[in-house]
């Protein structure tokens, strides 16, 4: 590097934000992610050693990802090359490669190429890189926010060790917080700042395990802060609430987050545990979720989980759905709650998904002859002669309007499908079948 590129660089550095500037060059000023890089990790331990294979880092945004990234630049002797796959192309990988042929031919130096927001390659670009990973032409790093298994061409993915970074912890953030207030270098210089202990807190608390978010905010505070009289700028709760303003929330309508807290939210009506399926009630809400969407999930719950230990839970949530097209958002969201709440409280019963599901296997993997001649359609000119009907016994002739006669096609003669639970409403059911099928 010349003193031209050196004075470009500084200079980019020190415009560049506080969160590009904080960025750590080594593991050792690397913050979090102790389960994979940790000393002693794998990860740790080949990185330092430069035997790095190809990764996918995995993880929402403000983890580290990019960081981990840059941090392996540093400490490899490979050759780093970098793409953003929201701005790059065939053409674009074909170059990278073509370099990494050159730079292994001529100097005998591997390549290892990092591709930012990997998922948002399409098939037949990811089907470009695949062979010279698959041969070792270039070691792959690739970041993404989105599940890989979901969204990465399985081949790169069987051929990638998959690292999940996980939302930065509060002391993770603060300690971040700290170390950009009083780096000297690529933090604020010499400003003379003072922050609370509770406004470190609050704004670590706030970014939601997200640093980027964290120092965004920290940076906020300090340049819109006035010095006082002695030239200190100080941070107090009332400016952190300003500059972090609302919880950023780790949940995209089409990614992992939200399948996972849609998937807590039925669990937690399904266990019968009001508290938590209105929390995750609450977040969905909070995040913009499709309040349509929502009402389904609780009227699917209300069949598959409620059942007829309190047949009305599916009156109650097919109604809110029903509420929902009428009222809309935000009234809606006490709609949604009272349902949530109905659905969360009531006796809990699977019978007739269970029911449904054997019977179904049964008409899929049974051969049956067919319907019993007495239960066919006899209203129809000859189904006599074919003794369709013949026999059949109208229930509504007989003392309690029950008369005990076979349903089932021959080959399931005896078998039971719907088997009533012990809980609410259906409990009586459940004595009534049993006194009936004991005629």
């Amino acid at each position: 590097m010349d003193l031209f590129e050196y004075n470009m660089s500084r200079q980019f550095n020190q415009k560049a934000p506080l969160a590009a500037r904080m960025r750590p060059e080594t593991l050792e000023d690397y913050v979090g992610q102790e389960h994979i890089i940790g000393k002693g990790k794998m990860l740790y331990n080949v990185i330092k050693a430069d035997k790095l294979g190809s990764i996918i880092l995995y993880g929402p945004p403000g983890t580290g990802k990019t960081t981990l990234a840059k941090v392996i630049a540093n400490t490899t002797k490979r050759k780093f090359e970098q793409l953003n796959a929201t701005t790059s192309g065939i053409k674009d990988i074909k170059e990278v490669v073509q370099r990494a042929k050159e730079n292994a031919g001529m100097y005998n130096i591997g390549t290892i190429l990092f591709i930012d927001e990997i998922h948002r390659f399409n098939k037949t670009q990811q089907d470009a890189l695949l062979p010279h990973v698959e041969n070792g032409t270039v070691t792959l790093i690739g970041a993404t926010t989105e599940n890989p298994y979901f969204e990465v061409n399985r081949a790169l993915v069987s051929r990638s060790y998959i690292f999940e970074l996980k939302p930065l912890t509060l002391e993770n953030i603060k300690e971040l917080i700290v170390r950009a207030l009083h780096d000297k270098e690529k933090g604020f210089e010499n400003m003379d700042i003072e922050i609370g202990d509770d406004a470190v807190e609050f704004i670590a608390d706030l970014s939601n395990g997200d640093a980027r978010r964290a120092l965004n905010a920290i940076e906020l505070a300090v340049m819109s802060a006035e010095p006082d009289e002695n030239g200190k700028i100080i941070i107090d709760m009332d400016m952190a609430q300003e500059c972090i303003q609302k919880r950023a929330l780790n949940y995209d309508k089409d990614g992992d987050n939200h399948y996972d807290t849609i998937s807590a939210f039925i669990k937690s009506m399904r266990g019968s545990d009001p508290d938590a399926a209105m929390y995750y009630l609450a977040k969905m809400i909070y995040a913009g979720e499709d309040p349509k969407f929502i009402a389904r999930r609780i009227v699917i719950c209300a069949s598959e989980d409620v059942g007829n230990a309190d047949p009305h839970a599916l009156q109650v949530a097919v109604s809110a759905a029903e509420a929902i097209n009428m009222i809309g958002m935000p009234e809606g969201r006490i709609i949604l709650a009272q349902a949530v709440a109905y659905v969360s409280c009531a006796p809990k019963s699977n019978s007739a998904i269970m029911a449904i599901d054997n019977a179904m296997n049964d008409v899929k993997n049974v051969t049956i002859s067919g319907v019993p001649a007495h239960l066919r359609d006899s209203h129809y000119s000859g189904a006599v002669k074919m003794d369709h009907g013949v026999g059949y016994k109208y229930a509504h002739s007989y003392p309690g309007h029950y008369v005990k006669q076979q349903y089932l096609p021959d080959e399931l003669v005896g078998k039971i499908y719907y088997e009533p639970s012990e809980n609410g409403v259906e409990k009586k059911i459940g004595e009534s079948l049993k006194r009936l099928r004991g005629k």
